[in-house]
């Protein structure tokens, strides 16, 4: 491989190695490590709540990271660097367990220290990797790459939650600590062995370049925030994250409370979503490849077609409470999820194709400001979404009625959002991508 030939299939699923790890390592502190704490330690679901908004919090510390890598100009040893302090935050996660029993204060402080090196470890090495992936993969395959990567990191959080929950039935605290040490072991190997050569000796020679006036973090961040359009997908990215991940976490309730569903009844619900989510995505990434050297609008029109029909979808579940619970949920929750994939994939490919738009050696800055925007989201979307139909349901007195008005706003969440996706990709699709070839 040199420095002029781009990643082909083979090197896109190296890279869909190291997101598939990153996501092994993040369901164990946000999911497994998550249900202890509630069920096993009888916590307060706000505290796990709280220490998980918490390591989507730290990650506004994204831009920082993403400066730090622009500076040597390799992106490598930032992602393995993250990669370590993710494995070492999920296992001190793990290593708080038993601690609480014995001492509250002492186990919720090693808690907090290790989902702080979670959203730490996550941001650094997925910012990078993300910018990696833009610097390394031709134009027309980066709508299959951010797909091809990001099933593969939801195949490695399903494999690994599917597997844990096996191992570790009966639960102990140190078979939690021995599952979470190895799982990051694993994940740090795996990573280490993608990594080799991936870069090339591009990312080497263009090291000295940026490293002949390093300009202070602030500086680098105040030209990138200059820019119109890295500031129009901020605003884009964290407007359409809220509405997403806003809407993760009242689905259940919503079919608990309103359709009388069991637990195992929603917990389907979330099963067609995500199912939905995954063709949304391989469509998206498909027929974005194939039809992007045609026509270059392809990306635009996936983003904003799919904000558009999440909208309708969401509004689609306002009204479907009001004929509960005859209303073909799980049809609706899976169409809404195909809109959701669609959008997701066509965003990131957006962020790997403006990543190198602006002032130049600022793509990892870029980068950050994006992914702290989506984490910020994240934090308090799920926050937001509880606590407005808490209080729509005391205004109005009605579930089906309090889970219609927050599904009505993150429809017009999303429906902003296409406004401004509109406008982001103004100017940016005007030609057609060249007919480069890729190699591995």
């Amino acid at each position: 491989m040199t420095s002029s030939a781009p990643l082909g299939w083979l090197g896109i699923i190296r890279l869909g190695l190291i997101q598939a790890s990153l996501g092994a390592i993040v369901v164990l502190a946000t999911s497994t490590v998550n249900r202890v704490m509630v069920v096993e330690l009888n916590l307060a679901a706000l505290i796990s709540g709280t220490l998980v908004a918490w390591h989507y919090a730290v990650q506004i510390l994204r831009p920082r990271m993403g400066y730090g890598s622009d500076q040597g100009g390799r992106r490598a040893p930032w992602i393995f660097g993250g990669q370590t302090v993710l494995a070492l935050g999920g296992l001190t996660t793990a290593l708080a367990v038993p601690l609480i029993p014995t001492s509250l204060p002492l186990g919720l402080a090693v808690s907090f220290i290790g989902f702080t090196l979670v959203g730490i470890g996550a941001g650094t090495a997925g910012t990078t990797l993300l910018v990696l992936m833009a610097k390394r993969v031709t134009p027309h395959l980066r709508p299959a790459a951010a797909t091809i990567v990001w099933v593969m990191m939801i195949a490695g959080m399903a494999g690994t939650a599917g597997t844990v929950s096996q191992v570790l039935d009966p639960f102990s605290a140190p078979r939690l600590i021995e599952v979470t040490g190895t799982v990051g072991g694993i994940a740090l190997l795996v990573t280490a062995l993608a990594l080799l050569g991936i870069e090339g000796p591009a990312a080497t020679a263009a090291a000295p370049a940026a490293a002949q006036a390093p300009a202070p973090f602030l500086t680098a961040l105040a030209e990138v925030w200059a820019e119109p359009q890295a500031r129009r997908l901020t605003l884009f990215i964290f407007v359409s994250m809220l509405a997403y991940n806003a809407q993760e976490l009242i689905l259940e309730p919503f079919a608990g409370v309103v359709f009388g569903r069991t637990v195992g009844g929603t917990a389907k619900i979330t099963g067609m979503q995500h199912a939905g989510a995954l063709l949304g995505m391989i469509l998206a990434g498909s027929l974005c490849t194939w039809l992007a050297r045609r026509w270059p609008g392809t990306m635009r029109a996936w983003t904003i077609g799919g904000c558009l029909g999440s909208g309708v979808m969401l509004l689609t579940l306002a009204f479907a409470g009001f004929a509960a619970p005859d209303w073909p949920l799980d049809l609706t929750v899976f169409i809404l999820g195909i809109a959701n994939g669609a959008f997701a994939v066509a965003a990131i490919s957006a962020m790997m194709t403006m990543v190198s738009h602006g002032t130049q050696s600022r793509e990892g800055t870029r980068m950050g400001i994006w992914g702290a925007a989506q984490a910020i989201a994240f934090a308090i979307g799920g926050l937001v979404a509880t606590g407005a139909s808490d209080l729509a349901r005391w205004l109005l007195g009605s579930p089906a009625a309090a889970y219609a008005a927050v599904f009505a706003f993150e429809a017009l969440l999303f429906a902003a959002a296409a406004l401004l996706a509109v406008r982001v990709f103004q100017g940016t699709e005007s030609a057609p991508y060249p007919g480069d070839t890729t190699q591995t």
